[in-house]
């Protein structure tokens, strides 16, 4: 794996002067994602924050070859690119010897909603690519809607808090155990609030043959109602409260990684769900009566739920 004195070295692949939000947790993910290769790369991204933000007419921020496709079809695109790759590599109009990847970037609206469609058919067609989700939990470009990897109770502009509704009303969905449905030879979930795990899970990823997934948990100050200064220790603190376990599928086995095998080996403390509830703006409605409590007190057995189901996926 590199070192970060090598990172430090390598050329950056996403430029400043992009107009994403202070404290965005996309940029962060997608600088970190494209450093951790040498191979040169060809990047598509759907309809969302960080298209619109990095590619605003005439402007572009990305130095690699880049493709913006329609919100439903980032895999599809990415896929299509690849296909063309081989058939000319078999006709000899490419250079046989060099390797080019391929990665595609979806918000959770993207991928989680109506961009699954065309992953899930990328993935048991088995291309050879890398597909990135990073995930701030709503539809943060259109003006912060609920997607279905927003968490329940959380108040956003499609499920507002309020005498009938206390925010969202269902629970995140686990698109992680989806794709690794799909028996891909690589998954995995990060956030760049700890940069190496997520740099070197993305080196496995782009560098492994056939189709390759990241869910990365991208902090959105805006969205959550949240510090931009407290970006990272929000990612921080998702992993600390086992909200969202650092781990990787290697051929269809659970590895857990950094923190979170730091916590399921009892070398560190696993927080409650309410340290990281407390961080952010749209939650506040449920620490304010007894609904709301009841509301974190079932998200809390939820988390502590799934916590045990991968620590058995991952032999713990």
């Amino acid at each position: 794996m590199p070192s970060l004195k090598t990172l430090s070295a390598r050329e950056e692949r996403l430029s400043p002067g992009h107009r994403l939000c202070a404290g965005c947790g996309a940029s962060v993910a997608v600088r970190q994602i494209l450093m951790s290769t040498e191979l040169p790369v060809v990047v598509a991204a759907s309809t969302g924050c960080l298209e619109v933000a990095t590619t605003i007419y005439p402007y572009s921020a990305w130095k690699v070859p880049f493709i913006h496709n329609a919100f439903e079809n980032s895999a599809a695109t990415i896929t299509g690119v690849e296909s063309m790759y081989r058939a000319l590599k078999k006709r000899g109009r490419l250079d046989q010897d060099k390797k080019i990847k391929f990665i595609a970037f979806g918000g959770d609206g993207g991928t989680y909603d109506i961009g699954l469609q065309a992953l899930s058919g990328a993935l048991e067609r088995g291309h050879d690519f890398t597909y990135v989700c990073y995930d701030n939990e709503a539809y943060m470009n259109t003006g912060i809607q609920r997607s279905s990897a927003t968490p329940i109770g959380a108040n956003t502009t499609t499920s507002p808090c309020g005498d009938e509704i206390p925010g969202k009303r269902d629970y995140k969905k686990n698109l992680t155990h989806i794709v690794v449905a799909h028996d891909v030879p690589y998954a995995a979930q990060a956030t760049p609030s700890y940069y190496m795990d997520l740099i070197n899970k993305a080196q496995k990823a782009i560098e492994t043959d056939g189709p390759t997934f990241l869910n990365v948990l991208s902090p959105c100050p805006r969205g959550w109602r949240a510090d931009a200064t407290k970006f990272r220790e929000l990612g921080q603190t998702a992993v600390a409260t086992c909200l969202w376990p650092l781990y990787e599928v290697v051929d269809g086995k659970y590895v857990l990684n950094g923190m979170s095998k730091r916590i399921a080996d009892g070398k560190a403390e696993k927080k409650p769900l309410v340290d990281w509830l407390s961080m952010q703006g749209r939650f506040k409605h449920l620490f304010a009566d007894e609904k709301g409590k009841a509301i974190i007190e079932n998200a809390q057995k939820k988390v502590d739920r799934d916590w045990e189901k991968i620590k058995a996926l991952a032999s713990i």
